[in-house]
């Protein structure tokens, strides 16, 4: 069974058509590149593929779940990376990981043992008791990672996961993203920057003006060569 099902999807808000045809599957194991620019209909796409937003047409499975008939069972077996995410000001990092992680019905105990896990595993050891309102951008977002896996999700759909890392977190971040995809997940990566998603993603899903190229069309782009010419602003040579 594929961790990602997506066949003839679309959505409109008014005149306005976010994604006009997607269609692709990514299975257990892998890591998929969703790539497109500004404006392509990325995270429209993620929202309804975490069960919050509704298409218009098409049909939907997340871990064989559809998102509109079985929300509550999508959201049991997929964690949710988005751009930005809320980061409880008032509580500490170790708290913030507790709340999430009783939320999903796990123990005092246990939720606090998930926590002490995640926090080593995006390395924010030495953030753990202070308050989320002191992280940087790039904490926030490792913050948010361990949030989506609190209750060790099936599928992962991380929404421009790099944004605010510095060089040696990305590194982190595609090792991290490699590991949790070796363990048997189905990870989907949304990012309008290639060289994010090169060493990261094994699969590539491409959308542009809300639809997905189709498999044969970006193996031709892939094979494609193109030649650059460069000219020199220096008039002697």
């Amino acid at each position: 069974m594929a961790g990602i099902e997506v066949s003839g999807v679309a959505r409109a808000f008014g005149d306005v058509h976010a994604v006009r045809n997607a269609t692709f599957t990514v299975e257990p194991g892998h890591v998929a590149g969703l790539i497109g620019p500004n404006g392509a209909g990325k995270t429209t796409l993620l929202l309804m593929l975490a069960s919050l937003l509704r298409p218009d047409a098409g049909t939907i499975r997340v871990a064989g779940f559809d998102p509109v008939t079985d929300p509550a069972e999508v959201r049991a077996r997929m964690g949710w990376m988005p751009d930005l995410l809320g980061s409880w000001a008032s509580l500490t990092v170790r708290e913030a990981l507790v709340t999430s992680a009783r939320l999903y019905g796990r123990s005092t105990d246990a939720a606090a043992a998930r926590a002490d896990e995640l926090i080593d595993l995006v390395d924010l050891d030495e953030l753990a008791d202070r308050p989320t309102r002191v992280l940087s951008r790039g904490q926030k977002q490792r913050l948010s990672l361990a949030r989506a896996l609190v209750h060790d999700p099936e599928v992962l759909l991380l929404d421009e996961p790099a944004s605010g890392l510095d060089p040696v977190a990305r590194a982190g971040l595609r090792a991290l993203v490699r590991r949790l995809a070796s363990e048997g997940r189905t990870v989907l990566v949304s990012s309008h920057v290639l060289a994010e998603l090169e060493e990261m993603a094994d699969q590539a899903v491409y959308l542009a003006g809300g639809v997905t190229a189709a498999a044969d069309q970006v193996a031709r782009a892939e094979r494609t060569a193109r030649d650059w010419r460069i000219r020199s602003l220096d008039r002697d040579r």
